[in-house]
């Protein structure tokens, strides 16, 4: 059976309560855009496609059930306003501003149309919304085909296996399916080109402990797992590095000549986005920033896998993102267990910012591949068209 973080059909939802994971799989049904936005701050459901899909299929259930109006303006006038609820929940993930914005407009040139009912007002959301998922899905399988291509291009273009290193979780889990920078080591791993891929623990939430090595784990796709704190230990002596060849056999690191069967090939960081700015800076779960860092100064490429609705043209740079501050005890307290020493300060940022010199692989959306420096042009007729 596939994996799915949301179970959705006209009328009903549900999400995959990605708190109790790998421990438990329990799907919680989301009735309304309230329950939706305390999911999303909760961070039941996450990942910035996956919230978008989340926020407005809740709208969609809510205006299967008769919620909004009486009358077409009136109607439209609602779905902005709980769109714009849902925006709160949280706020660096571009998508589900972006899908507000989209959606919400798409309800008020409904509601201008001559003749224009609320029915037809209520239709055009509920259509919208759904389309959503088949979209994401698409976009997501274009991104993980794309990127794999041009890594393979780039790291190992007389054939053989490489060797990947991913943060956070971008998978199934953050997405309708496939994932973006873990669709990316899907597809890989499906052209058999993936000798391994590393995941990050990702503190203080464990999203690479706990979601993407489950979604690992249950596609059978060769991986490991490190601290956040082992990164750079691990592109240097791992085979995660691309300065040198090390060959592993088994577990072992040596340089010298190699045994080709058993070494890694020339790899990659592959990191997913919450928004991507017009100059290539990149917002995403923090501690991709020092990824990055350390990455360049193996000569390794670091890539930014996200479908073009993360990419935000409207903001020049990284340094206009605003980055969400979470609560203090999910730093100092796991599983509601105390481990942090009581009174100590803490400073608890979802996400960092990584500049876009930094992004050395490219930005790949379900467009193609693109430098940094090239995502503007490359993007801009495209959002434009959506109202960015």
């Amino acid at each position: 059976m596939a994996l799915e973080s949301i179970r959705y059909e006209p009328g009903s939802l549900q999400v995959l309560n990605q708190l109790l994971l790998p421990q438990q799989s329990r799907y919680e049904a989301v009735g309304s855009v309230q329950q939706a936005w305390e999911a999303i701050r909760a961070m039941k459901v996450r990942g910035a496609p996956a919230i978008a899909l989340v926020g407005c299929l809740s709208l969609a259930v809510e205006l299967r059930s008769g919620a909004g109006g009486p009358g077409p303006a009136e109607l439209a006038a609602f779905v902005r306003d709980r769109l714009s609820l849902l925006v709160t929940a949280r706020p660096t993930a571009v998508n589900m501003a972006r899908a507000a914005r989209d959606l919400g407009d798409a309800a008020a040139r409904e509601a201008a149309r001559d003749g224009a009912t609320e029915e037809a007002v209520r239709e055009r959301v509920i259509c919208y919304a759904e389309d959503m998922l088949e979209k994401d899905l698409r976009d997501n399988r274009s991104i993980g085909d794309l990127g794999a291509h041009h890594l393979l291009d780039r790291a190992a273009p007389q054939g053989g296996k490489v060797t990947v290193l991913t943060h956070c979780n971008t998978g199934t889990l953050a997405t309708a399916g496939y994932g973006t920078a873990l669709g990316v080591i899907r597809s890989l791993h499906e052209l058999g080109r993936l000798e391994r891929a590393f995941c990050t623990e990702t503190r203080p939430y464990n999203q690479g402990a706990r979601l993407t090595a489950f979604e690992l784990v249950y596609e059978g796709i060769p991986a490991t797992l490190i601290a956040d704190s082992m990164a750079a230990a691990a592109m240097a002596h791992r085979g995660v590095s691309g300065q040198q060849q090390v060959c592993v056999g088994p577990w072992v690191a040596r340089t010298g000549p190699c045994d080709y069967s058993s070494s890694f090939m020339l790899p990659a960081v592959i990191v997913g986005a919450d928004r991507v700015v017009a100059n290539g800076d990149t917002a995403n779960k923090v501690g991709t920033y020092q990824l990055a860092i350390a990455a360049k100064h193996h000569g390794i490429p670091f890539y930014v896998a996200a479908p073009s609705s993360s990419c935000d043209l409207r903001l020049e740079t990284g340094q206009d993102i605003v980055i969400e501050e979470r609560p203090g005890h999910e730093l100092t307290d796991i599983n509601g267990v105390r481990i942090a020493a009581p009174g100590i300060g803490v400073w608890n940022p979802a996400f960092d910012v990584t500049p876009h010199d930094l992004i050395t692989g490219g930005i790949i959306t379900e467009l193609g591949v693109f430098a940094p420096k090239e995502l503007r042009a490359a993007l801009s007729t495209t959002l434009s068209g959506a109202g960015t």
